[in-house]
């Protein structure tokens, strides 16, 4: 038994906000350059009112057009911008689809490793007996988050929602093999230090600091080492996914398509430099879309699908890393 991908559908906000809109914003930023980094020429924001709840029903009404939903038995869903502190949003999404009381809904706080977690979690479920098939969400909307003024996150990140149903099969395809890992000492290379409950929001979290390269944020805004992570992705993503093949008796020629974590055009290109990957064995979908955290693996290998890029019987290797500090890594056949 194996658990294999039976579909895909995401949803972005109507709302796009392209370099040329910050650009007229912000006239002193240097766009260019930011631009060669992160690979980002536009991306979607959600409006005031909208929530990565409201995104992920989005996307799943795209998704239950095409799927009974009567058939899930469970509902995992990641996000980091929940809409209350309690209930969780799964049970949001329960009430509102009607599903009926047998499903168990589950919600985990991840980010750009979340799609990963996900599947490895819905695998554990089936395999354990305990669900047939389940809807994974992961849905994000950073941007609320964000400082205006803060480019190295303002011009990297768009919101979005991913909906994905995985399924027990019998069929001798589906992941093969999962390597998770963590490095909790990293946790402040990006994070928001104040809104919880070590830290809660206050007069003094939201006085606005400029830092030495000029972005400026509060202590209520994410705040990113982006040469820190960009580092920790270098030193463990390769070496991590180079371990799962050599574990499997693989070779990176082997591999199909590489659909990593969409976190800017030149984490992905670093990686390819270090794995010596061909072009054309990594998909990269960020221009458009933006860092979607947890839904951009979903959203990518979507998009892969799609341009058929990826057809049954290919060999992928999924691969996301970032927040906590943490990666992680999936080989399956699609």
């Amino acid at each position: 038994m194996s658990l294999i991908i039976e579909s895909i559908e995401y949803y972005l906000p109507e709302n796009i906000v392209t370099n040329e809109d910050l650009q007229k914003e912000n006239p002193d930023w240097n766009l260019e350059k930011i631009i060669e980094k992160s690979g980002v020429y536009q991306r979607h924001i959600a409006s005031k009112k909208e929530t990565a709840y409201d995104l992920s029903i989005k996307a799943c009404d795209k998704l239950f057009h095409i799927y009974d939903k009567n058939n899930i038995d469970g509902i995992i869903y990641c996000t980091q911008s929940p809409d209350y502190i309690m209930p969780s949003n799964s049970f949001l999404l329960h009430k509102y689809f009607g599903l009926k009381d047998g499903v168990f809904a589950y919600d985990f706080n991840h980010a750009c490793t979340g799609y990963i977690y996900c599947l490895a979690m819905a695998n554990a479920f089936v395999k354990a007996g305990m669900a047939r098939e389940i809807l994974l969400i992961n849905a994000d909307t950073y941007s609320k988050y964000i400082n205006p003024k803060d480019r190295s996150t303002r011009v990297l990140f768009g919101d979005g929602a991913a909906a994905t149903i995985v399924k027990e099969s019998e069929r001798k395809r589906g992941i093969i093999d999962i390597d998770l890992g963590s490095s909790g000492s990293g946790y402040n290379k990006f994070w928001i230090p104040a809104g919880g409950l070590r830290l809660p929001k206050s007069d003094i979290t939201s006085v606005e600091i400029e830092d030495d390269r000029g972005n400026i944020r509060t202590q209520n805004d994410i705040e990113m080492d982006g040469f820190g992570v960009w580092s920790f992705i270098n030193s463990v993503a390769p070496k991590q996914v180079n371990r799962l093949l050599k574990r499997n008796n693989l070779e990176q020629t082997n591999i199909d398509q590489f659909v990593f974590h969409q976190a800017s055009k030149m984490t992905l290109e670093s990686i390819r430099r270090i794995m010596k990957l061909n072009e054309e064995q990594v998909f990269i979908n960020i221009h458009n879309i933006g860092n979607t955290v947890s839904a951009s693996i979903p959203i990518a290998l979507k998009d892969a699908i799609d341009q058929s890029k990826i057809e049954n019987g290919s060999t992928l290797i999924l691969s996301g890393f970032g927040v906590g500090l943490s990666y992680g890594t999936i080989l399956m056949e699609f």
